[in-house]
């Protein structure tokens, strides 16, 4: 079996029993909880722990792109959430055919979306379920008011070709609470219109834990669990031994005693710190991090007397996991220092 000292750097090194056990801890939580778990994609766009995620107990995926859903689909997903307003003809076109190939959702938050939704699926006997997006306290996409909500599910239900799926969100970090209030009050007006509200669907990691058995959110949507980084560790969700994604780097230059260069830039571990100070920190080298970014150099301060050696490998964990993967075409399962597996990132530049 060969070794992650025949791999050439920078390489993406994924921890595969670290990965499985984050997968059956987070089924086991939204298990415990009652909620139903559709996981988010866009961490890993790979088939392989897809298909895993959905073995371990999620009812489904979740996906951002029409393109990274038909990869998925491709490789024989069945269920999937594109939490995503779609947007012209040439898109529209090719969602109705994956709608016939899946079971599929989608969101929306506004009049423009819908009609073009409207106007591309008319088959009252396979509707297309749309959920309306609610800003909840996030401040991107989503309708602003229980009112709005209301409003574009009342245009869902009426459409020939469309089914009103629910509500969907994605809170704020840390402000799940303000969230669920806000959902439960959109979910109460829709009760009063007539209108059945079966799906509650939010999304992020770290809140995702804090949930509970009162809360109206019926589904939940982690991407970054699977594999988890800095910023989940800075936020309490875990540990550096619970993160199965490590950059595999090579030091390449050692210019004074406190700064080393690795091989591995902004084009492999992303400028992406999610409010961190720095860009990554090696393992088993204390107090040395990632301090600076170029395209293809990596500068790594040093502290307390440590030292590398030009030409040594090194394992880097990042910030944030998602945009790393998003920089490679094949990641290396490993189990220890063995290579097990190498398999091409799907889903990765899949538009759309």
């Amino acid at each position: 079996m060969p070794s992650i000292d025949d791999l050439d750097t920078p390489a993406i090194l994924i921890d595969a029993a670290r990965a499985e056990a984050n997968i059956n801890k987070a089924q086991a939580h939204a298990d415990a909880h009652g909620l139903k778990l559709r996981p988010h994609i866009k961490t890993h766009k790979l088939p392989y722990w897809a298909k895993k995620q959905v073995a371990a107990g999620a009812v489904g995926i979740t996906c951002q792109k029409i393109g990274e859903a038909e990869v998925m689909a491709d490789a024989g997903l069945t269920d999937i959430f594109l939490p995503y307003n779609i947007l012209g003809r040439a898109k529209l076109e090719r969602l109705k055919a994956l709608h016939g190939r899946v079971t599929l959702s989608v969101t929306a938050d506004s009049h423009e979306t819908l009609e073009g939704l409207a106007a591309a699926f008319t088959d009252a006997g396979h509707p297309l379920s749309v959920l309306v997006e609610c800003d909840t306290g996030m401040g991107r996409c989503g309708v602003q008011s229980s009112d709005e909500a209301l409003a574009l599910a009342k245009v869902i239900d009426k459409a020939k070709g469309l089914s009103f799926g629910g509500l969907m969100t994605y809170p704020a970090a840390g402000r799940a609470a303000e969230a669920d209030a806000w959902l439960k009050a959109a979910r109460g007006m829709l009760a009063a219109a007539g209108l059945e509200c079966q799906r509650i669907s939010s999304g992020g990691t770290p809140d995702m834990w804090r949930s509970g058995q009162n809360s109206v959110v019926t589904e939940y949507r982690p991407g970054t669990y699977i594999y988890m980084d800095r910023s989940q560790v800075a936020r309490g969700v875990g540990t550096l031994d619970d993160c199965a994604l490590t950059v595999l780097a090579t030091v390449v230059s050692h210019p004074t005693e406190t700064r080393a260069i690795l091989d591995s830039g902004s084009k492999a571990l992303s400028s992406d710190t999610l409010g961190l100070p720095d860009f990554g920190e090696l393992l088993g080298v204390p107090g040395a991090r990632v301090t600076g970014l170029s395209e293809e150099h990596g500068t790594v301060t040093l502290a307390d007397g440590a030292a590398l050696r030009i030409g040594e490998r090194v394992r880097v964990v990042p910030d944030h996991c998602c945009v790393v993967t998003n920089l490679f075409d094949q990641v290396h399962l490993i189990d220890g220092d063995k290579a097990l597996e190498t398999l091409p990132v799907a889903a990765r530049g899949r538009m759309g």
